[in-house]
This record gives C-alpha cells, structure tokens and sequence, in this order.
C-alpha cells in the first residue's frame, strides 16, 4: 500500500499530487476544505500531506509543502503526531494501519468493522480540537471519505466546521460530495482532484512493479491507485485481457475469489464496452479486439438492467458462490464470440 505522508525527501506519496499541494496551500485560507476527487486518484493521501505540511515546523512559516524531515514530520509519518487527527471508518482505519482512541487489536476479528465513521467517533474529535495544541503549530482533523459520516454524526459536526476553535483545521475526502449532507458542504471551501495525466500513471504504475500497466490502468477508467489494487490482487494484465472471452464462455473460474463489488464493476464495464463495439466505437476499459458483441440490443438491455439492480445492492450478505455464478451466467447470456 502507498504511504500517505511526505516522506524524508520531501517527496509527496504520489507524484500527480505536488502541484495541487503546492497550489493549495498557497492560495486556500480556509479552516474547513472539502477535497474531492474520483476514487483512486489519492484524495486520502493528499488530505494527509497537507495536514503534514500545515504541522511542519522544518520551514519559516510560509505555506509550502512539508519538509519530510523536521520532529514534527517524523510524528506524521509514524502516525502518532499529537496534533493529528485522522478518522476513518473502522475498515479504512485496518486497511492503512492507521491508529484511532479506542480502537483496541484485540477486537479485531470479533466484530464486522463499521464502514461509517459514528457520532461517538465525531464527538472524540470535537473533545480533541478543544484541548490546546501540542507543538503550537495548531491542529488538524482529516476526515475521510466524507461520504461516510452518518447523519448524526455529520449534523454533530457542523459547529464545529463553521466555528472551530483558532488554530484548528478540518480536511474532508470525497469522491462525491453530492453523497454528503448539503449542510456539511455549504460550510466548506471545495479543492478539486484532477486525475493524473495518463503517462505519469502509467509511468508510476510501472515504477510500482506493475506489468503492461496501461491495460489495467485503462480497466480502472486511468485511476492509479485502483489499477496497482487490481495487480495486488492478482489480476494481471492478461486475466484483464482474456476476462472477456471467458466470461462469454460462462467460465467462472476466471473470476474466483473476486469480491461481488469488483466483480458487478467489471461486469458493468464489459457491458458498456460491449454496447460501444456494437455501435462501431472502440472500447473504453478492455483492450482493442478483447470484446466479444452482444447476442441482441435486447440481450445487452437486459443484462445491463440486471447488473444495475445488483450494483444498487453489492454490499449486501449474498451467498457470494451462487451469486457469481448467476453473474456469469448472465454474462454468457448476452455475449457471443461469433462475429
């Protein structure tokens, strides 16, 4: 997993974000910014860089990006900086080893992780920036995905966000700020995540290890983080290529052990490329040739209609062994490899 603080040589953790960081904390003024950028791109590693840059005490106090090098970005990047807080759903928090107040190991295992972060969690965080700073360099409070502050927790906020203490920051991660409550978004200034350019993905992708990495950056609609998830988990450039055809051949084999949203994700993804080489375009996310056509527009409507009604549900507890091979099942349904 990409670290998500400035590391010793000052580096950013992903290198499409140091002209954003550099910009932001130039020009934004705000106590409350609400980041936003497509899944994959590195909202989450950005919102730490730049709490990591406003703790810095390497530079004179002028904004600029943190140093990688001074006591208080050493504290950062273990994670145990008093004046940091970071909140993350239970199963974000496990997934970047990322420490919170109250959690405790041995736990871990008992209970299903929560996927929302709960009023008691957002009321720990209001107690926190009332108490006075560590370092004097004030506090910050990254919260993230902002999507997933349940209503209670996020209208526990909103004081906060409008009044914070001085010297107190809050950084909110979004994919889509449409999902969050309206009254949350109104108190925050909005700094937007492009995608990186396709070269310099393409090029770090590579960097990571990553083999044909165009093929999977493409399979992860050019957001790098979901494409080097996609080669973690061993779906390799060839199984993207050969996904296709396998699939309209009903074997299920070539998607075991997939996860039920990845696997309604990239069904969703065949299925518009599949309608795009119908209508004589070139596919988006499969590579060139890769695509079998669509036994009818009917068939292709139906089975279109058929993955929205399991997409609106991906999260639920499916006897996944049954489901995938109902999806599969359908996919070969709808896919010819005749010309």
């Amino acid at each position: 997993m990409v670290n998500l603080v400035v590391d010793e040589q000052g580096a950013p953790p992903l290198p499409w974000l140091a002209a954003p960081l550099a910009d932001t904390l130039a020009h934004q003024r705000g106590h409350a910014l609400l980041l936003h950028g497509a899944a994959g791109v590195g909202t989450l590693h950005f919102a730490v860089a730049l709490a990591q840059s406003w703790l810095c005490e390497g530079h004179d106090g002028h904004p600029r990006p943190a140093c990688g090098r001074c006591p208080s970005c050493h504290l950062v990047q273990s994670k145990l900086h008093p004046d940091l807080l970071v909140l993350m759903p239970e199963t974000a928090r496990q997934a970047h080893a990322w420490p919170f107040p109250g959690d405790k190991p041995e736990d871990e295992g008992k209970k299903k992780p929560s996927r929302q972060i709960r009023i008691d969690e957002i009321r720990h965080a209001i107690d926190w920036v009332a108490r006075t700073t560590s370092r004097g360099r004030g506090k910050v409070v990254v919260l993230h995905p902002a999507e997933a502050i349940n209503l209670q927790a996020a209208n526990a906020l909103l004081k906060t966000l409008e009044e914070p203490p001085a010297g107190t920051r809050l950084l909110l991660g979004a994919g889509d700020p449409q999902h969050m409550l309206p009254t949350v978004r109104s108190r925050c200034h909005r700094v937007a995540l492009a995608a990186p350019p396709t070269e310099q993905a393409r090029d770090w992708l590579a960097g990571q290890g990553v083999a044909e990495p165009e093929v999977l950056l493409a399979a992860a609609a050019g957001r790098p983080l979901d494409a080097q998830a996609l080669a973690k988990d061993g779906v390799s450039a060839a199984a993207w290529r050969a996904l296709p055809t396998a699939l309209a051949r009903g074997q299920a084999q070539a998607v075991s052990g997939w996860p039920v949203p990845r696997l309604v994700d990239a069904l969703q993804k065949l299925c518009h490329d599949a309608a795009a080489v119908g209508a004589g375009a070139g596919p988006r996310y499969f590579p060139a040739g890769s695509v079998p056509r669509a036994r009818s527009p009917q068939a292709l409507h139906d089975w279109h209609q058929a993955l929205q009604r399991v997409a609106r549900h991906d999260e639920h507890p499916w006897h996944e062994p049954l489901l995938v091979d109902a999806l599969v099942a359908q996919a070969s349904a709808a896919l010819t490899l005749r010309g």
